[in-house]
């Protein structure tokens, strides 16, 4: 057999895995950014927008090979979708600067990407979140399945809610193993204060949309919220990390549904400040 001149390609040479870009968001993660962006070194780039952080976020991911692009917050949807439109590749993977990708969900999408992630338009994976010093493995907290390995021309960040925000694709989503890792509180106080923003953000949106508060569900939404993750769904076997996180959930119901009352009642509630968040992560 003749052989092939040099620098011709194998006639049966396997196709390169489709490129890979990771989009993150973020605001004031100087001190979770780099743990973020190290977790995705198997990607092409990483791109990470950046709401024009006071602290150090936009030095260090820039210094660590980043791609960082400055851009106003309006919103934890709409920031996304910005992120994933400045992606030089088409398939995405969405992160948020508390979260990090597990090493048994890292070896998972490398063996979808080297099949060229065949006859999926998308993939979720669960989440594994951290709660002031244990891994919460039950209740309403995991499996928390998310998705966010996708292709952007066949989805995205779409709808209006800007707020519990979630990509959607056109197409088959298939479950990958293995765990998105998830650092979502600093400390209780940040946690309150997030869970009482997302609950004006969501009650506002609510509102917005027609729908309305009842009396029932002002007495009876908290409690199942309370129940549902405690008892039913395991709570209780996180100890006392599962307690009091399905105390601050409820919590988190009960406000929601108050300030939809309020608001339906002509009552006034402070106004979403969406100039910039708290942290662009989201529970």
């Amino acid at each position: 057999m003749t052989p092939l001149p040099p620098g011709t390609p194998a006639i049966n040479a396997s196709p390169a895995p489709p490129a890979l870009s990771a989009c993150i968001i973020a605001f004031n993660e100087a001190d979770r950014i780099a743990d973020c962006i190290a977790s995705l070194a198997f990607c092409d780039e990483v791109v990470v927008v950046d709401s024009h952080s006071t602290d150090d976020t936009a030095r260090i991911a820039a210094e660590l090979g980043a791609r960082v692009i400055q851009r106003p917050f309006d919103g934890f949807r709409s920031q996304k979708q910005f992120a994933i439109e400045q992606a030089a590749h088409d398939w995405v993977l969405c992160l948020d600067a508390d979260e990090r990708v597990g090493d048994a969900l890292r070896t998972a999408i490398e063996a979808e990407r080297a099949r060229g992630f065949d006859g999926a338009a998308g993939y979720r994976f669960a989440r594994l979140s951290e709660y002031f010093g244990k891994f919460l493995r039950h209740g309403n907290a995991y499996p928390d399945r998310v998705l966010r390995l996708f292709d952007r021309r066949r989805g995205g960040w779409r709808g209006k809610r800007e707020v519990h925000e979630a990509a959607s694709v056109d197409g088959p989503v298939r479950t990958l193993p293995g765990d998105l890792i998830h650092y979502p509180y600093r400390s209780l106080q940040a946690q309150l204060q997030k869970t009482q923003r997302y609950a004006r953000m969501m009650a506002e949106h609510d509102f917005a949309r027609g729908k309305r508060a009842t009396l029932g569900k002002l007495v009876l939404s908290p409690a199942w919220r309370f129940w549902r993750g405690y008892l039913f769904r395991g709570g209780f076997l996180d100890g006392w990390h599962g307690l009091v996180y399905a105390y601050v959930r409820a919590n988190y119901v009960r406000q929601k549904t108050i300030m939809l009352w309020l608001l339906q009642n002509g009552a006034a509630i402070e106004s979403a400040k969406m100039s910039a968040p708290t942290d662009a992560g989201n529970d």
